[in-house]
């Protein structure tokens, strides 16, 4: 009988980010993607969200290697952290592994992995692992679906993809290579892109974004012109370019990672910028506008991004004025449109003119909308079914499409992240949890836990009260203070009746402790804290933060 098969989803189910999984077979594991997740506006001082590794920490021997279906963070971007912890090979096409290798390059940990190249279509084995790479179209280059030959039958995994007719660069989603693998052998279990389930209808095809591009500097003639998109997007880039030289224009890139990704994608022969029309961003300040295209980082409103820079006029190396013209080629992703709304309320406040996909066809989706989801469960016809990749409401309308194009409904799990399947001769089944939840980094892997963030919304949101008071234990009196300090609860100058009053119901409070003989330093303070509380919110209807610091002499 053939052994079971199991699949571990870390993270990306639930959430937009966080891509992370692992396939176990006999005993070892092949994890697919390793990806983060930016933080949410409640995430106070949170840099960057990573899965749980604790369970992969403690199977860290039987990671044979790491497939990255793409190049963008959210499938990748953990990478440099896990490596910390273990060492084991990365796997994707070469455009992947470029992206990928910046960030463990500058975390200097190159010597804990290999990366292993592999080309459209080719099949490899990597231990018990018999993966099939096959092509798909999505808004990086060179991104794979993966087909897992295993013991219990063909596991296909979509990683992030489209059905675009006429890419930029030709390469389509091979769906020919999936019907094949579906007439053949079948496919057991497909784990499926769930980003766009819910919206109806097909994708725009990323060229059609070119003909925007081209009308839109056709009508800023005489302007210079910053776009922003993702660092990442390479077709995007290239067709930004296009319309740009076709323009009579020089192109500049503005912010590291895009400085990096246009030089790798050059080297690589991925897009195509004549060198005389590719300028350092120190060459094109003085030059006329309508002769200029800057390409910038920053479409999603990073507060430290060039755009967001430029938007508060604090760039080094561009000075915005009502003689330029902004195109956002991009579309907020879920949870950063305050961020991108502010860039764009300062931009405009400098007089630019701004283009975003509100006001034009600027931007076309990576992700299958419901038509291509049923297109593809037609063609694929699978056994079982798992959603994936999005958020809870998105795998719910994928699993509704399943369902609609003759899955049966028992074949179908919505999943969340830390659950595990298994994959037996009986079926597809859910196999208990493992930890998966939020790692925060904020300056160091791990050191911001929930109570940090709670304290810190407290923080955000109602302010702080400390109150210092010294006691003499021998003679039970109070000797200094109380002292109110606040911060974002009043502002003191203004309210020094009110902090008077706090005080001497604080000081009365105390000194009938004292004279009670309850003088130990906790119990003191419990006192401070219940009196300073209750004082706060009888009087402001707040709760600030309460820290009560009692000193004894």
């Amino acid at each position: 009988m053939p052994n079971p098969v199991s699949v571990t989803f870390l993270g990306g189910l639930g959430e937009i980010g966080r891509n992370c999984a692992a396939i176990e077979i006999d005993g070892k594991i092949m994890l697919l993607d390793c990806g983060l997740m930016f933080p949410e506006a409640d995430m106070l001082g949170v840099d960057l969200v990573l899965p749980d590794f604790s369970w992969l920490i403690e199977r860290g021997d039987d990671i044979v290697g790491c497939i990255v279906t793409h190049g963008h963070e959210d499938h990748h971007g953990a990478l440099a952290f896990l490596l910390r912890e273990l060492s084991f090979p990365i796997i994707g096409s070469a455009l992947t592994l470029g992206f990928a290798s910046n960030r463990i390059d500058e975390a200097g940990l190159m010597k804990k992995t290999k990366l292993l190249v592999v080309k459209d279509n080719e099949r490899r084995k990597f231990g018990p692992f018999d993966c099939e790479f096959i092509p798909v179209t999505h808004s990086v280059p060179h991104g794979f679906a993966t087909a897992f030959h295993t013991p219990q039958g063909t596991i296909l995994h979509t990683g992030d993809w489209k059905l675009d007719l006429t890419p930029v660069d030709g390469r389509l989603t091979d769906l020919g290579v999936m019907g094949a693998i579906a007439q053949n052998e079948g496919v057991r279990l497909l784990l499926s892109d769930s980003t766009n389930a819910d919206q109806a209808g097909h994708s725009r095809s990323e060229r059609s974004v070119g003909k925007v591009l081209t009308d839109l500097f056709a009508a800023n003639e005489g302007r210079r012109i910053i776009t922003a998109c993702f660092a990442s997007h390479v077709h995007r880039v290239q067709q930004i370019a296009d319309a740009a030289i076709a323009q009579g224009r020089v192109v500049a890139t503005l912010g590291l990672s895009m400085k990096k990704n246009v030089r790798l994608a050059k080297d690589m022969g991925l897009l195509k910028i004549p060198d005389n029309k590719l300028l350092d961003i120190e060459d094109v300040k003085d030059m006329e506008p309508g002769k200029v295209c800057v390409i910038s980082t920053g479409s999603q409103g990073e507060p430290m991004s060039a755009l967001a820079l430029m938007a508060s006029s604090e760039s080094r190396w561009l000075k915005l004025t009502d003689q330029d013209t902004v195109i956002l080629s991009s579309h907020p992703i879920p949870g950063n449109e305050m961020n991108v709304t502010k860039v764009i309320d300062g931009l405009v406040r400098l007089g630019v003119r701004v283009v975003h996909s509100g006001l034009h066809d600027v931007h076309a989706t990576g992700h299958a909308k419901s038509e291509e989801l049923k297109t593809l469960l037609s063609i694929v016809r699978p056994e079982y079914f798992v959603p994936v990749h999005g958020e809870y409401r998105h795998m719910v309308a994928h699993a509704e499409l399943g369902r609609i194009m003759g899955v049966k409904d028992q074949n179908i799990l919505v999943c969340e992240d830390g659950d595990r399947v298994k994959l037996t001769d009986k079926g597809l089944k859910r196999d208990g949890k493992v930890p998966a939840s939020y790692t925060y980094v904020d300056g160091i892997v791990g050191d911001v836990g929930h109570g940090v963030l709670r304290d810190r919304q407290v923080l955000a949101e109602e302010g702080v009260v400390v109150v210092i008071v010294t006691v003499d234990h021998e003679d039970g009196a109070i000797v200094n203070g109380p002292e109110v300090i606040t911060k974002g609860w009043v502002y003191a100058p203004e309210a020094e009746e009110l902090i008077d009053e706090c005080r001497q119901h604080i000081a009365k409070l105390v000194q009938n402790a004292l004279d009670k003989g309850d003088d130990d330093v906790e119990s003191l303070q419990r006192v401070v804290r219940k009196a300073a509380g209750k004082f706060v919110s009888d009087r402001t209807k707040r709760r600030p933060m309460i820290v009560p610091v009692v000193m004894s002499l």
